[in-house]
This record gives structure tokens, C-alpha cells and sequence, in this order.
């Protein structure tokens, strides 16, 4: 049987988190269409609230801690990426941006990433047309024509819940489409240089 991974990044706040619970739920969704393809998938949790000290100072430095290298390495490495906000004022997280401002250019060219979001109301999930989605394309990633998001009526049963499981099963089978019929990256050098030493010496990689 073929193996892939799945980066989950969830950037909820709370514990527990509606945010995570979604991430967990599309993960498990697209591991089961995976598995109906022949291909078991490896679930790789990033929850981004045990990173926030390390991503500032990552944005503050130019240089992440060993736990965040991690991290940056789980989505880098990944086969397919499942990225999940909460929506504050009609957009992503400031820690979910930060995160993805931190990886490296070019990361996840060409890379399947799923996205999602909760919120405290249905009204907020344009934000991921306008706002999520358009980031991700700027990454050159290819994201799934299905974004899912869960306001909180979505977790209280009957057809409401219902609808989001539906949301959910068609969002994972598509990434699961993406994943299957890409090539498994490349695995990266680690001692590859990311910026040159004069750009480092200069201060030119940050802004």
C-alpha cells in the first residue's frame, strides 16, 4: 500500500477547540478516502497555539526554535495539507497568518491544501473566499474547490450537522484526488541554505 502524509494546522485557541475538532474531522474523512484508494495516509497534527511564542520570535529574529523547525518541516515534507482558522473580524487568525508567513517561500508550490474555518457565525464564511483562499493561491498552492466551514449551529445535530458532515466527505475526497495523482515530494536537504549569507548579514531576508 502507498504512504502519504497529511499536515493537519489547526490554529485554534481554545482547549478544547471547535477549530481542532474540524481539523480532526476532515483529517479522519480524508484518510478514509485515501484508504478506498489504496493509499494509507499518516496524520501529522500542527496545532499552532503550542507555536505562538516561537512563531513571534521566529518573525522577530529570522530564526525558528526546535520545536517550530518542526513543525515547519511537517507542512514543508507533507503530501497534502489540511490549514484550519478560526475567523476573527471577518478573516484568518493573526497566528494562522504569522505561521505561514514564517515557512518558506515557495513551501507548498504546487502542494493539495484543504481549507477551513470555524466562526461565531454563518455570515463569517465568506472569509474564506475572500481571504483564506486567496492567500494560499498567492502561495501557489492548489486548494480544493471545497472549503468548509463550521459555525456554531453546524455541531448541534439534526440536518444542520448533517450538512456540514456532507461539506466535509466532498472537501476530503478532493484533496484525496489531489494527493493521489501527485508525486510524493521531494525529500528536503537539511542542509540546505533557505538565504544566502549575504542576505542574512544584510538583514535582507526580513522586511
Amino acid at each position: 500500500m502507498t504512504r502519504r502524509t497529511l499536515a493537519v494546522v489547526s490554529a485554534g485557541l481554545g482547549r478544547p477547540s471547535s477549530t481542532r475538532l474540524l481539523a480532526d474531522q476532515l483529517a479522519s474523512a480524508t484518510r478514509d478516502e485515501l484508504a478506498r484508494a489504496g493509499v494509507e495516509a499518516e496524520l501529522r497534527p500542527v496545532e499552532l497555539r503550542d507555536h505562538a511564542h516561537d512563531v513571534v520570535n521566529n518573525l522577530l529574529t529570522g530564526f525558528p526554535s526546535a520545536p517550530l523547525r518542526e513543525a515547519l518541516e511537517t507542512v514543508r515534507a507533507a503530501d497534502g495539507v489540511l490549514a484550519v482558522t478560526p475567523i476573527f473580524n471577518a478573516s484568518y487568525s493573526g497566528l494562522f497568518k504569522s505561521f505561514f508567513d514564517v515557512l518558506d517561500s515557495g513551501a507548498l508550490a504546487g502542494r493539495p491544501v484543504l481549507i477551513a474555518a470555524t466562526g461565531g457565525t454563518a455570515r463569517h464564511s465568506l472569509a474564506l473566499e475572500h481571504a483564506v483562499r486567496p492567500m494560499f493561491a498567492y502561495l501557489r498552492a492548489v486548494v480544493v474547490p471545497t472549503a468548509v466551514f463550521a459555525a456554531p449551529e453546524d455541531w448541534a445535530g439534526g440536518a444542520a450537522e448533517g450538512a456540514l458532515r456532507g461539506r466535509i466527505v466532498r472537501a476530503a475526497a478532493e484533496l484525496a484526488d489531489e494527493v493521489v495523482r501527485r508525486p510524493a515530494p521531494a525529500p528536503a536537504d537539511p542542509f540546505a541554505l533557505t538565504t544566502s549569507f549575504d542576505d542574512l548579514l544584510a538583514g535582507n531576508d526580513r522586511p
